[in-house]
């Protein structure tokens, strides 16, 4: 059978094309349906079906729009209990397209909804695994626990999980392909592997969940050191389960430009780069970068701004536009987003430079702020006295931060520290707010 595989870096989400004899399905597409209408053009082919492996938490889906646009149907497991027209997929379940039989697998841990995708072409079978089985991982069980409508406690899905990875792939044959919808960088697990795909056997022999271990034993490893849960992962989930507003008519462009001054009450995101920004700002801005296709800028983006706070967005140059809020609808942000912004030449706010001379002999003068994720602290403090904040919660954090003394921000590079001392710069006007950046790798 023949598998297009779609990749988008910044969210390490991949999606897929299944095409035989003219018709395609689509599994797990992203929130923009046009590379897909693009590859059936291609292919000559119909889209007739969507299926989604669960309501996502770090993306938006365009699975009602594909199905608007074309006549697809959408198959899901009767236990999203989806708010849109959909077909139930689950245990028993079969679809017959062109030479291609797809059937469904219920497997539960990651969400209580979770459905695994079997497609079977003579001998050839194909797994999307979706965000239950990943290449060395499995899907993290705590995401429906404290987010968005759809709860579920994270002990009951680590022990479904266990179950699922104990029973449900066992009929499924070693040289089955294994393609899941997410890969290393992703937040819906903690140690994937940067292989885009595997086989079951491969998986059997190699990731840990499948070794031969006790359901305690099992629990043990899933439910530790997972990584921080973004605040729009909640929001998406709902906005999943319900069916996404079309992509195209969600587009709606407000501009800005020239501005020396916005409603200073509302947060501006700046995408610039942090050269470009230190030198000249506006007021209460936060310099989360989108300069570059890997950058991830979506998921701080949804982890600093909440849902349905109002934002702006301030850009180099209009030419940007386009390109950012391709990744802003993503995450379902773009009702709350006011404007797009760029600025005037006039703006004298900069943020201050670090001597980092003085800052390595005289480190007791400094507040050190670790921005790092309470993961990376655990694994050890760069600077003894430093204080930990990490930068999802940062904002919430703020009047646990002393203000007698400069204050030096870092985590393990340029990125994120960017962000976050532009956060304590707004904050604390009257108080020296320095980024030490990549100079960090200075102290390692």
């Amino acid at each position: 059978m023949k598998v297009k595989q779609f990749n988008d870096a910044p969210l390490a989400h991949y999606s897929y094309a299944i095409v035989s004899n003219g018709k395609m399905a689509l599994v797990d597409p992203s929130r923009d349906p046009m590379p897909y209408y693009k590859y059936a053009e291609q292919e000559n082919a119909e889209i007739v079906a969507v299926f989604e492996s669960h309501p996502h938490a770090d993306f938006v889906s365009s699975h009602l729009q594909i199905s608007q646009e074309t006549g697809a149907d959408i198959y899901v497991s009767k236990l999203l209990g989806a708010d849109y027209k959909h077909k139930a997929f689950d245990d028993g379940d079969s679809l017959k397209l062109g030479d291609i039989t797809f059937k469904a697998i219920n497997t539960p841990g990651h969400s209580p909804d979770s459905i695994t995708i079997v497609a079977e072409e003579g001998e050839e079978t194909i797994l999307f695994t979706g965000d239950t089985l990943f290449i060395g991982d499995v899907g993290r069980p705590d995401l429906r626990e404290t987010v968005g409508n759809m709860t579920a406690k994270r002990v009951e899905l680590a022990k479904d999980m266990y179950h699922t990875i104990q029973n449900k792939y066992d009929a499924l044959p070693d040289d089955a392909i294994v393609y899941p919808a997410h890969g290393a960088g992703s937040l819906c697990g903690k140690n994937m592997s940067t292989d885009s795909s595997s086989t079951l056997g491969n998986e059997r022999r190699g990731n840990w969940a499948f070794q031969k271990q006790t359901e305690e034993e099992f629990l043990a490893e899933i439910l530790k050191d997972q990584p921080f849960i973004p605040s729009y992962f909640g929001f998406n989930v709902d906005i999943n389960k319900k069916g996404a507003e079309n992509v195209n008519k969600a587009k709606g462009i407000d501009l800005r430009l020239n501005v020396n001054e916005l409603d200073s009450s509302i947060i501006k995101v700046d995408v610039r780069n942090e050269e470009v920004y230190k030198k000249s700002h506006l007021f209460n801005s936060i310099n989360i970068m989108a300069s570059t296709p890997t950058q991830k800028f979506e998921t701080w983006l949804g982890a600093i701004i909440e849902p349905n706070e109002a934002f702006y967005i301030v850009v180099d140059s209009v030419e940007d536009i386009e390109e950012i809020l391709s990744r802003v609808v993503k995450i379902g942000y773009e009702k709350q987003l006011m404007a797009f912004v760029t600025l005037s030449n006039d703006i004298l706010n900069a943020s201050d430079e670090l001597d980092l001379v003085d800052f390595k002999k005289n480190i007791d003068k400094y507040t050190i702020v670790d921005i790092r994720n309470e993961g990376e602290i655990a694994e050890g403090k760069i600077f003894e006295k430093a204080i930990g904040s990490p930068l999802n919660e940062l904002r919430d954090n703020l009047n646990e931060i002393p203000t007698d003394k400069p204050i030096v921000v870092h985590c393990a590079g340029g990125y994120r520290s960017a962000a976050g001392s532009s956060i304590l710069e707004n904050k604390f006007k009257n108080t020296k707010v320095y980024d030490l950046s990549d100079a960090i790798n200075d102290f390692n």
